[in-house]
């Protein structure tokens, strides 16, 4: 590793711009020894350590298969196409690498034959520009093409999901995309997958595909803070009435040749029509409740038992001819396990589980989730008996790991604590307003507002804003835009990455997030030099799941606040206060505006937490600093 990793070595001979990095090199010796010795390793690698090079060296070295899951389908390309080529160029590494992405990532050869068959007029020219691209991709993964956004409707209708795949009596079997994908998967010495995967793959072995976790003997998760809360969705059950009006939907264009089935068109006309009363039982928009709750609500009941009968009726119509082709056969099963699913989710949860519902624009999904995780993860990890290791920038809550350890049952893992090589003596300043309301009073986010505005001024725009709440993201939005001279993007305005895109380019714009800007955002060289966070992050009550959790803490004798809010708070806060500085020429002001942070004992735990920024004394000298290291650019105009 030190022959690698020194200044002399293959990677600074083989790599611009290479630099050796101690923690780097720490990393990856520890990454080798648990390779060597099967163990299980947790390592948080702060912004700049360079872990993706740090595991990349030992995994392709270690001769060993290997499969790396990454938090996002950004990263899993980030790391397939510009790291791991770099890699093994520089080691001159042997060896197949392959990349696999979950089936709804991939265009379905057989639903986009179907699309074009029962396509409106708005759809046809789309489609018939889809075909095209098919007939000339070597992949069929749906980002190489641009013909559909990321929100489209018609995206659903030209992928398959597990429920709606024919499997290997697809007649586009031999020439599928994912089946092509998966055969090469599985040859990969080096696999590159995502967490979402990772557990589809563990939960739904039995899809026919073949499993891409067996026979590996190492396995590294990389932005392994977001595992707990996947597992908890994995390892648990979900229902959405996307779902039933799909069948529905599917029902339908199927059937639509045959001339002799119209009770079966009936029976899906009559599941729709019931879904459509169940969804105006929902509430508003990213609303969550207890199940109980949601089945007391005025003729909630009495929808579901619709739904269901509704269900009951189309799967006897689709069994008498499921036998006729295989797309009914796979109608008819899904039907079936949808009503399946309905009845285990149309009741009371219990002490393992909870029961919940959750609201969407239109409709919603009933759930049931494990309150913990940690002995289903267990059998993930037994079904797979390898070297494991968990990295990210932030997995431990100052400098316990207790919190990610304990949920996921690593409890015998080595920890190692990396800290980011950045210069934040000289990089970066800290500045805690003074004389705030506590977050609870009505005037805090106003009060913010009036706050942050000269600091943006000061600073030539260049700033995220950072909103624990929509609420909070809405009002601190529409007061920017009256006051600010300068591009203000906000949060569901846009996709992320188009957001992001015009945030870099523009160079001058105040971007408002909430918590999908909180982490995995990239954003290097001046276009952004303040970061506000309004509030520390700590997760609301009367979320069903996480009160669950908190109840499970407290009956066990333990200390809800300080075993569980308190680190996931921290561990939250360090993901946002990560967006500031993510290169060595990066110069920043972070500004948290919670007066807990001084009023509170475990403000001294947030605090300490934080990257060794100097912390300044008042808004003048904030604003000089901020006045240092603003681009001498002319101010552009504004647009929106």
């Amino acid at each position: 590793m030190k022959s690698l990793f020194g200044a002399d070595g293959a990677l600074a001979r083989e790599i611009e711009g290479y630099a050796p990095r101690t923690g780097q090199f720490e990393m990856a010796q520890a990454v080798a020894t648990a390779i060597q010795q099967q163990e299980t390793l947790v390592v948080e690698a702060g912004t700049g350590t360079g872990k993706t090079f740090a595991y990349l060296v030992p995994a392709l070295l270690s001769g060993k298969r290997v499969v790396i899951s990454t938090g996002t389908l950004n990263l899993q390309d980030q790391l397939f196409y510009r790291d791991l080529p770099r890699i093994r160029s520089a080691l001159k590494a042997p060896g197949r690498v392959a990349l696999l992405k979950g089936r709804a990532n991939y265009l379905c050869r057989h639903r986009l034959t179907r699309a074009v068959q029962s396509a409106g007029r708005h759809e046809v020219v789309r489609l018939a520009e889809l075909q095209q691209w098919a007939r000339s991709t070597g992949s069929g993964e749906m980002q190489e093409q641009s013909v559909l956004r990321e929100d489209d409707p018609l995206l659903p209708k030209v992928t398959s999901t597990a429920d709606n795949c024919l499997g290997s009596r697809c007649t586009e079997f031999e020439q599928c995309f994912v089946v092509k994908a998966r055969r090469a998967a599985q040859g990969a010495d080096l696999l590159v997958i995502n967490h979402h995967l990772l557990f589809a793959d563990f939960m739904l072995r039995e899809e026919g595909f073949g499993q891409v976790l067996p026979g590996a003997d190492v396995v590294v998760v990389d932005e392994a803070h977001q595992v707990p809360e996947i597992a908890s969705r994995f390892f648990g059950t979900r229902l959405a009435t996307r779902q039933l009006n799909d069948l529905a939907e599917d029902t339908v264009t199927e059937t639509t040749a045959l001339r002799d089935v119209p009770d079966v068109r009936d029976a899906a006309v009559q599941l729709a029509e019931a879904v459509a009363t169940l969804e105006r039982c929902f509430g508003p928009p990213g609303a969550r409740e207890r199940f109980e709750q949601f089945a007391q609500r005025s003729g909630a009941r009495a929808a579901l038992d619709a739904v269901d009968e509704a269900l009951h009726g189309l799967q006897g119509q689709l069994k008498a001819i499921a036998d006729r082709t295989p797309g009914l056969s796979t109608l008819n099963g899904q039907a079936l396990e949808l009503r399946e699913r309905l009845a285990s989710l149309s009741g009371r949860g219990s002490e393992e589980k909870v029961a919940w519902v959750e609201s969407f624009g239109r409709g919603g999904a009933l759930n049931s989730t494990p309150v913990r995780v940690d002995a289903d993860f267990g059998r993930l990890r037994e079904s797979q008996p390898s070297a494991w290791v968990f990295t990210s920038a932030t997995l431990a809550a100052g400098t316990d790991f207790g919190h990610f350890t304990r949920q996921l049952g690593l409890e015998g893992a080595r920890c190692l604590r990396l800290p980011s090589p950045f210069d934040f003596e000289h990089q970066a300043r800290l500045w805690l307003p003074a004389g705030l309301p506590n977050p609870n009073e009505p005037t805090f986010t106003a009060r913010v507002t009036a706050e942050i505005l000269p600091l943006i001024e000061a600073s030539g725009g260049g700033a995220f804003v950072l909103c624990t709440s929509h609420r909070a993201l809405r009002e601190i939005a529409a007061s920017l835009r009256g006051a600010v001279e300068y591009t203000v993007l906000v949060q569901g305005e846009g996709s992320r990455t188009e957001l992001l895109q015009r945030f870099s380019a523009d160079g001058h714009a105040v971007l408002v997030g909430t918590a999908s800007f909180w982490e995995g955002v990239d954003v290097r060289g001046l276009a952004l030099r303040l970061v506000i966070i309004d509030r520390l992050p700590f997760a609301a009550p009367g979320d069903p799941v996480f009160d669950a959790r908190l109840a499970a803490i407290r009956e066990s004798g333990g200390d809800p606040f300080n075993d569980f809010q308190l680190p996931q708070a921290i561990t939250t806060l360090r993901q946002g206060v990560g967006r500031l500085i993510r290169d060595p020429a990066d110069r920043g002001l972070l500004v948290l505006c919670d007066p807990r942070l001084r009023s509170r004992p475990y403000g001294r735990k947030f605090l300490g937490s934080l990257p060794p920024a100097p912390q300044v004394e008042n808004r003048a000298e904030a604003m000089a600093w901020l006045q240092s290291i603003r681009p001498a650019a002319p101010r552009p105009a504004r647009v929106e």
